[in-house]
């Protein structure tokens, strides 16, 4: 499997190998450049997307081949529309997770207990979601997803156990963040697009046709497309031969610390 270690030895033995060959032979720049270019595209890509596993490993699927589904949503609290969807979710019975973020809850906090108080996971999605969050140091990380548990405890009386990075974005710092605050990274697996495709027909049909056994489904309770498509989808889903579950189960994790 690749991941960063057998990266960096495989990159290493060969830079190695160049250099042993250029002292004998030439070796054009251009060869550099492009070993520089594909070990660059490598992190890249091991860092955007988490299903790769590739710093650290993440729960990105339910760990079953029966037709079962987990929905997830994540930015929330939001006045907008998360009531809205608490307000489906009921409906239809249906416990999710959602992913919070900290700096949301202040003025919010009857939303986040209703959404506790209602039976779904709440998850940390740290407490700033800054946009240079990746580049933080791992202590300063930690710091901002420790506010973050301290502001759901002090909502609701819990700490978060499950965290999902800012964008899905990971790399060394984060995964020894994660290690000190003993968290369990949360992906995905079928990510919905719902704050970028606002028809909900074109939403419903991208979800639709990803739709496995074991999917983690990724919304935003941020976003009206997923309000719209949310009822079609759950009847498409059970008209199927689907069952819609919790997150906790993911090997049976205990959600809160």
């Amino acid at each position: 499997m690749l991941n960063f270690r057998n990266t960096n030895i495989f990159f290493a033995v060969l830079v190695l190998a160049i250099l042993t060959w250029g002292f004998f032979h030439h070796v054009s720049f251009y060869i550099h450049i492009l070993i520089l270019f594909l070990y660059s595209l490598a992190l890249f890509c091991g860092s955007y997307f988490i299903q790769a596993g590739f710093y650290f490993k993440s729960v990105c699927a339910l760990p079953t081949d029966k037709k079962q589904v987990a929905f997830s949503f994540d930015d929330g609290p939001s006045q907008n529309y998360t009531v809205e969807i608490l307000d489906l979710l009921k409906a239809h019975d249906i416990k999710a997770a959602f992913f919070c973020i900290g700096n949301r809850i202040p003025n919010n906090e009857p939303i986040l207990k209703r959404i506790h108080e209602d039976g779904h996971i709440i998850g940390n999605h740290s407490y700033s979601h800054h946009f240079w969050f990746d580049l933080f140091s791992s202590k300063k990380m930690l710091s901002d997803m420790v506010q973050m548990d301290e502001t759901v405890e002090k909502t609701i009386g819990v700490r978060p156990r499950f965290f999902r990075p800012p964008y899905g974005v990971t790399n060394p710092n984060l995964r020894k963040a994660i290690i000190e605050g003993k968290y369990i990274s949360v992906g995905w697996n079928i990510r919905s697009m719902d704050t970028m495709i606002k028809d909900p027909n074109r939403l419903f049909e991208k979800i639709k046709k990803a739709v496995k056994p074991g999917a983690i489904i990724l919304f935003h309770d941020t976003s009206k497309a997923t309000v719209w498509v949310l009822p079609e989808l759950i009847r498409w889903i059970r008209k199927n031969g689907y069952e819609i579950v919790g997150l906790d189960n993911i090997c049976d994790a205990v959600p809160y610390k």
